[in-house]
């Protein structure tokens, strides 16, 4: 009788312990259903379908942090070439340099000024002097906030009679604004920006 007694309470701790077991592995099971659950709702939270020509594609949203180098570079890339792109047009250069001051502080607005009281301007159109700029890359400095940058750029002076190369180089600090608008799409904005070298550096004819 006392062996009997004995098995049954043996079995009941297998019971026991066979319950508790599937307890732990039910509420693992829930942990992972419900985490499974959260990552398909963030996931399909992070998906866009655009319609394109008629067609449904699809587009995956990706945090700021990702492509902060990306669009870093593009608005400093934008204000260079609206600042220095200029045609022998005043009104043309007051359209694209406004473009440029958008998406930066004071400091462009006083280097426009003082290129304006120079007689810079004048000079272009005068001249009929087409000018171009093209960004060859930008240094960025990621471990500081604001966000320091060194622009390298080719810059062409075209008249009739010839064109003049000269090598850019400006520098500057890019701070977050949180809020992006019609005039300036990343929400960025240039600080404290300066022309560190604009130097003549070959000349060639156009003459035949």
């Amino acid at each position: 009788m006392f062996q009997h007694f004995k098995n049954i309470d043996t079995a009941f701790k297998h019971i026991k312990l066979f319950s508790y077991l599937l307890i732990i592995a039910n509420i693992a099971t829930m942990c992972f259903c419900i985490y499974k659950s959260f990552d398909i709702v963030n996931q399909a939270q992070n998906r866009v379908h655009i319609l394109y020509n008629g067609k449904v594609l699809e587009a995956i949203a990706t945090d700021r942090k990702t492509n902060l180098p990306v669009e870093l570079r593009d608005h400093i890339k934008t204000f260079h070439e609206d600042f220095f792109t200029l045609v022998p047009d005043d009104k043309q250069i007051d359209a694209t340099v406004t473009k440029a001051l958008y998406l930066a502080d004071g400091s462009a607005k006083t280097a426009y000024d003082n290129l304006r009281e120079a007689g810079y301007y004048n000079n272009l159109v005068s001249g009929n002097i087409n000018q171009q700029v093209q960004v060859d890359s930008i240094r960025l400095d990621l471990d500081a906030y604001p966000y320091g940058f060194t622009c390298y750029a080719t810059e062409k002076l075209i008249r009739a009679t010839s064109t003049v190369t000269r090598k850019l180089v400006t520098q500057g600090k890019v701070s977050d604004l949180k809020t992006e608008t019609d005039n300036n799409p990343h929400g960025f904005l240039i600080q404290g920006w300066e022309i560190l070298q604009n130097n003549d550096e070959q000349v060639k004819s156009n003459q035949p």
